[in-house]
């Protein structure tokens, strides 16, 4: 294999593994967030049980809108990659 070839091989590999550690951070942070939203609705719930359908629908608002911020770190890595 000549020199460039293992240069531009090496490259891919190296982009490819970037994308990969980005899209893990980019992860990070959602995931701890829909951690904190679903514990915090859960304890809402068992302190008013008559709450528990308005707080189960602001918890699936909050996930999505968490969850966007990783669909967000993938796409990001996808582009630069």
């Amino acid at each position: 294999m000549s020199y460039l070839a293992e240069t531009l091989a090496s490259k891919d590999a190296f982009t490819g593994s970037a994308s990969a550690i980005g899209y893990g951070l980019a992860a990070i942070g959602p995931g701890v967030g829909i951690g904190i939203v679903v514990g915090k609705a859960i304890e809402g719930m068992v302190r008013q049980p008559e709450m528990s359908g308005q707080v189960r629908t602001t918890m699936f608002l909050g996930i999505a809108f968490t969850e966007a911020l990783a669909l967000i770190g993938i796409v990001t890595g996808f582009i630069f990659s």
